[in-house]
């Protein structure tokens, strides 16, 4: 991955503009080392709610039962382990000849880990293929991570349902993926968003992926089968094309609401041209130093 190694670097130029930090909406039920802002389970009480059905029932006053007959249940502010988990997709659709979305996956990754280290959270690179592994040196600045190698055989999906590896509970997850694959997103997010303290998927799109063009002779190219196909396309096609895609981005989004989690679509070529990051920023996954 010689020539990788640039997208790297200006990964971890722009992370040093930023700090890693938990969203002010995590997922409930979480605990861990570093104070959060939503109520959790650390020794820091805040304040008493009404008792709710499936409430722990290790959290209920019950002095204030004696004296008031009514059921109240503590809140005790969160904490959270500073550690993220950063999953990348090898699979062949990333790096599709003629698009920087290899590039763009790198460098974001990059930036990502800098601005963890920024906020003093560790952080594992793993590499979403035929299985999950982590990268080697994937815990260490970018600098000295090992070659990413794409796996052309790879279903995201089914390596996603098939569960996460051990991963440090109460973290952030960040899943970097084109999603250019099928499967229900609520099946892949559910072992993702397991026991996370925050989760945010970006899809990183080609601009072609996002804008394909309206008219002339387009080849199809199986990235697994290296097959090609010959078609014309046309207006409506396009239309149709992209109808579908912004079907299956809702369907993300919804998926990734219903769980906690956090969802974008990211342009390759429009990210490593600006570097506008202002949608993490606003989610509160990123601090602006």
């Amino acid at each position: 991955m010689p020539h990788c190694r640039d997208y790297l670097s200006e990964g971890e130029r722009v992370g040093q503009r930023y700090a890693l930090c938990l969203p002010r909406q995590t997922p409930r039920g979480v605990s861990g080392l570093a104070l959060g802002q939503r109520v959790g389970s650390s020794l820091e009480f805040r304040d008493y709610r009404e008792y709710q059905v499936g409430d722990d029932l290790r959290h209920i006053d019950w002095n204030a039962f004696a004296r008031s007959d009514q059921l109240s249940v503590k809140l005790y502010r969160e904490e959270i382990t500073p550690h993220l988990d950063l999953v990348l997709d090898v699979s062949r659709s990333m790096a599709l000849e003629g698009t920087v979305k290899e590039r763009a996956m790198l460098a974001l990754a990059a930036c990502l880990a800098t601005a963890a280290a920024n906020a003093g959270f560790g952080h594992t690179v793993w590499l979403m293929g035929a299985d999950f592994r982590p990268l080697l040196g994937g815990t260490a600045s970018p600098s000295l991570w090992g070659d990413v190698e794409l796996n052309p055989c790879s279903d995201a999906a089914a390596v996603l349902a098939q569960g996460m590896p051990a991963w440090r509970p109460r973290g952030v997850r960040v899943l970097l993926s084109d999603l250019l694959w099928e499967g229900a997103p609520g099946l892949a997010l559910r072992p993702l968003t397991e026991g996370a303290a925050a989760t945010a998927v970006i899809q990183l799109l080609a601009e072609a992926d996002a804008h394909p063009p309206e008219d002339g002779a387009l080849q199809l190219i199986d990235v697994e089968t290296e097959q090609r196909r010959e078609i014309h396309i046309d207006a409506a096609w396009a239309r149709r094309y992209r109808d579908r895609l912004t079907c299956h981005q809702q369907n993300w989004h919804q998926a990734c609401r219903a769980s906690g989690a956090f969802f974008t679509t990211v342009i390759a070529e429009t990210l490593l041209r600006e570097w506008q990051l202002d949608e993490l920023v606003a989610a509160g996954f990123l601090r602006v130093l």
